[in-house]
């Protein structure tokens, strides 16, 4: 039996890397490699896998490890950033998104309560596949990176309430028992949490940090009892593994333990894509074709664009919000555990289940050429979407006399920047494309607009071409490129400083005119140098740079 299952796995890890190697050649995304091979190992076709629960164990370990990450990584500074758009935006999206999709459930045939609970399911959206496509990108970090996330940490906060509230009805509860329960378990937990990451934890993994084994088994042995002990409660390991990893973050010592645990995540991440592709068989989806697709094209496309016009009512350009709707373009993993206990308390067809799959791998293949691709896909059809630009912001300003240094992005490195820039100037001008930001600095009386850097509408507005200086913070390249073109369209002899992601992107905006180029991670070992050359091996001074960096609220 052992050598058996052995040959299973070798068997599926083998097929998975031949089609990896393909699609990395293709240049497709490896998330379709992946669930591609769960089709063809799968009972479908080749009838690879038998052990089906060794394969879900080892998805749900993955899925674990990917959210401990992200937890590990939550800034509460970014989150306080973007808090009230995800938090709105995601209540939003899943009442919008669930209303039409019961309309669509009943057009196609389905029951009252089947089309109820299938319109609520599909609302929900894979925190795993988007966190996943992001961090691929290198986006978490970007605007509407944090935003996607906050909104889908929003969406799996709202699952897990329904979910309780699902189990109490079941069991012959109240809709108010139900609330309350969810409620008091909720708060019990984060209030455990946070006493747990002020007093023991800190302790316990300084200790354990002391050998490099233990903090590894030490890490392990965290992530995975909170998110059972959270998967006892109702919460899903989903919820928990988030938590733990959140209650780490500001421990020291969540660079190390991302970098010892980030190889276990990819693999054990990869079965749950090959999982996902073995639930689809050829008889499903004869039976249930139409209402699969019809749900999928909703899904795909319609979820982006309530998601887009919320985002738009809320002030964000369209840039932003189309970035951020092409992130829920597909269906979760709740979307599976909500349905099924559905069906278990008798209130949904067991077709149901099925037709989830067959949408999930839809969605999930489709989002993510789309989320790959999205820049370039809206630098396409940016056309499209200048009806939603609107007539401007009332923080933009209008004189005759253009600005002698303009900030593209105000957001953590900007903020810096600016600080010295009023020593340089008091003419200085900063857009950026987060309404919030901009709020912020109208109120604080910084001559700002709102606007996207690569619109040549907004540059030729501010008069660019005539600016001394212009500095971007802003990592997209395509924001690169047009500012460049439109410089360089206009004989413009503003001195152009950039920031990019890595020094490939570097040589090409010094091919384009720039005068400096700003890869963080470079500019960072270089600063970092000049503090080490005067700080040495005094304690007490860095202890006073780090206090200084605090105050600056760098950190």
């Amino acid at each position: 039996m052992q050598n058996e299952l052995f040959v299973q796995i070798a068997l599926v890890i083998l097929v998975a890397g031949m089609l990896s190697l393909l699609a990395a050649r293709l240049r497709q995304p490896l998330i379709i490699a992946y669930i591609i091979t769960g089709v063809l190992v799968g009972p479908g076709l080749l009838a690879l896998v038998s052990s089906t629960e060794t394969f879900t164990a080892m998805s749900q370990i993955g899925i674990a490890f990917l959210l401990f990450i992200v937890g590990l990584n939550l800034n509460w500074r970014q989150i306080k950033d973007v808090g009230r758009v995800a938090a709105l935006a995601g209540f939003a999206q899943v009442i919008c998104t669930s209303l039409i999709g019961f309309g669509i459930g009943r057009l196609v045939g389905f029951p009252l309560g089947t089309s109820l609970f299938v319109a609520i399911a599909f609302s929900f959206s894979s925190t795993i596949i988007i966190i996943k496509l992001l961090s691929d990108k290198e986006d978490l970090d970007r605007l509407y990176g944090r935003i996607a996330v906050g909104m889908l940490i929003v969406q799996d906060i709202i699952a897990m309430f329904i979910l309780l509230l699902l189990a109490t009805l079941r069991d012959g509860g109240s809709i108010g028992m139900a609330l309350g329960i969810s409620l008091g378990k909720g708060l019990l937990v984060l209030v455990a949490l946070w006493a747990l990451s002020h007093t023991i934890l800190p302790r316990l993994f300084r200790y354990a940090a002391r050998s490099q084994e233990l903090l590894f088994l030490a890490t392990i042995a965290w992530c995975f009892g909170l998110a059972a002990i959270l998967q006892t409660l109702g919460f899903g390991i989903e919820i928990g593994a988030l938590l733990a990893g959140i209650s780490l973050a500001s421990s020291g010592y969540q660079h190390e333990i991302e970098a010892k645990i980030r190889w276990l995540r990819d693999f054990f991440l990869v079965m749950y894509f090959i999982l996902l592709g073995t639930q689809l068989t050829v008889t499903s989806f004869h039976a249930l074709w139409i209402p699969a697709v019809v749900m999928s094209v909703y899904v795909i496309i319609g979820n982006p664009i309530i998601t887009m016009l919320i985002m738009r009512f809320m002030g964000y350009h369209p840039r932003s919000a189309f970035l951020t709707g092409t992130t829920v373009g597909q269906i979760s993993e709740f979307s599976f555990i909500l349905l099924g206990g559905a069906i278990a308390a008798g209130l949904v067809i067991p077709d149901a289940l099925p037709l989830a799959t067959i949408v999930a791998l839809l969605t999930i293949t489709g989002s993510s050429y789309i989320v790959s691709y999205n820049e370039k896909i809206y630098d396409r059809f940016s056309f499209l979407f200048t009806w939603m630009v609107g007539k401007g912001h009332p923080s933009e300003f209008r004189r005759a006399k253009p600005p002698s240094c303009i900030l593209f992005g105000y957001h953590r490195m900007g903020t810096q920047i600016y600080d010295e820039l009023k020593g340089v100037t008091d003419d200085c001008l900063v857009v950026d494309y987060n309404p919030a930001v901009i709020q912020s600095l109208a109120d604080d009386g910084v001559t700002c607009m709102y606007g996207d850097a690569g619109s040549e509408d907004v540059l030729h507005f501010i008069h660019a071409e005539k600016a001394k200086l212009i500095i971007s913070t802003v990592l997209d390249m395509n924001v690169n490129y047009d500012v460049l073109d439109y410089l360089k369209s206009r004989r413009s002899r503003a001195t152009v400083i950039l920031s990019v992601k890595n020094a490939d992107d570097a040589a090409k905006c010094y091919a384009l005119g720039a005068a400096y180029v700003i890869i963080p991670n470079v500019l960072g070992g270089e600063a970092f140098s000049q503090y080490l050359k005067k700080k040495k091996l005094n304690k007490q001074s860095w202890h006073a740079l780090a206090a200084q960096h605090r105050n600056q609220h760098v950190i």
